[in-house]
């Protein structure tokens, strides 16, 4: 085996499918990536037998070849070089890797051991890049981090016609995001729980392909996968068990009053009250009149307080948040105002985003907000 790419594009390739590499293999092969060079393309791949990850890029093939190396090693080796024409060939047992005068001798492993990884299910539909990646980033924050509930790090996918409705909670927080796309078949109906890390890093990374295709496994097949695909790159995954949770009853409350906020100034304001003390205690907050009241800290302990500009209509309210949560939904609704839609001091609240203080909610993502209990 022996080819030739540019650095850019085996970066990219690299960089894709090491993401799925085991750092706690239960076999030594899946600390490695495959090279398989034919035709006119090399095509990478990589596993933790969870999810598997596929790239191909056109290169100056030499001489055809398959070979399995180390997946971390030959990852640092590709950041590093410079953005020269790499060549890549089989010696023997040894692969050898040539930027210009750097030279790397890497080992290989057994390729006869690798295991057969699965292939992309049928497309399910497309959506453009940008939007995938906004609304995955949108929903992941709020997946849980606790593998014990696994669950509940998963983002919740529901496919309904010419609608995605994702969903993820850590039951502190809910974020849900709906977009529309254009799915292979015009009655299309199927759901899936994937891992939030798994998605949320598809996502990032298709940002270059001007769609991303989405494929789910029918329900009848034992494999239980899902995939994504864009920009010569794919990645299965296979699906979370158990059952996401109903969610959407929370999200129809009666709304007893609402506040608009500047988001930047609010987001500053939250970080800067917070520093006073541990990330979990609650940031307490008073709506009322023209202004929030922000306070954090009591007693002999450090405090601080600080006040903004709101537009409030309805009841005045007092209610707290963990300040990390509050923070990440302001991050995530990805407009310069929030709506905050308040059902009772010791009731979940809703953010939505605003174009405009005065304009239209963006109805298209949520973000619940569970209240903490905090001393008068």
């Amino acid at each position: 085996m022996k080819f030739t790419v540019d650095q850019q594009g085996l970066t990219d390739g690299v960089n894709w499918v090491s993401r799925s590499l085991s750092t706690r293999p239960i076999k030594t092969e899946l600390l490695g990536i495959v090279i398989d060079a034919t035709g006119d393309e090399v095509f990478l791949s990589g596993s933790d037998l969870e999810t598997s990850s596929k790239a191909h890029f056109a290169a100056d093939i030499v001489t055809k070849g398959k070979v399995l190396v180390p997946g971390k090693l030959l990852t640092e080796i590709c950041r590093s070089l410079p953005n020269k024409p790499i060549t890549i060939a089989l010696d023997g047992t040894r692969v050898l890797v040539t930027s210009g005068a750097a030279k790397f001798t890497l080992p290989t492993l057994s390729i006869d051991e690798y295991p057969h990884l699965p292939e992309l299910p049928e497309g399910t539909g497309v959506v453009a890049s940008d939007t995938f990646a906004q609304a995955v980033a949108q929903v992941a924050v709020a997946a849980g981090r606790d593998d014990s509930l696994p669950t509940l790090t998963g983002v919740h996918i529901e496919i309904t016609k010419d609608s995605v409705t994702l969903a993820a909670t850590d039951r502190y927080r809910l974020a849900v995001r709906e977009f529309t796309w254009q799915p292979s078949q015009p009655g299309v109906s199927t759901t899936a729980l994937l891992r939030g890390r798994t998605i949320a890093e598809a996502a990032k990374s298709l940002i270059g392909a001007k769609n991303v295709s989405l494929s789910i496994a029918p329900a009848v097949n034992s494999d239980r996968l899902a995939g994504f695909a864009g920009a010569g790159k794919t990645m299965t995954s296979r699906m979370l068990d158990g059952t996401f949770p109903p969610y959407r009853h929370l999200l129809d409350q009666n709304i007893i009053s609402t506040a608009v906020v500047e988001v930047a100034p609010f987001l500053d304001s939250v970080r800067r009250v917070a520093l006073v003390t541990d990330k979990t205690v609650p940031l307490r907050l008073e709506f009322n009149g023209t202004t929030v009241s922000l306070e954090a800290g009591a007693g002999e302990e450090a405090q601080a307080t600080e006040a903004i500009d709101i537009l409030l209509t309805g009841e005045p309210i007092s209610i707290a948040f963990n300040p990390t949560f509050l923070s990440d939904g302001l991050q995530a609704v990805g407009t310069p105002f929030v709506q905050i839609s308040f059902t009772g001091s010791n009731k979940p609240a809703i953010l939505m985003g605003k174009n405009e203080a005065t304009g239209n909610v963006v109805e298209n993502y949520r973000y619940l907000l569970m209240p903490m209990r905090y001393a008068s």
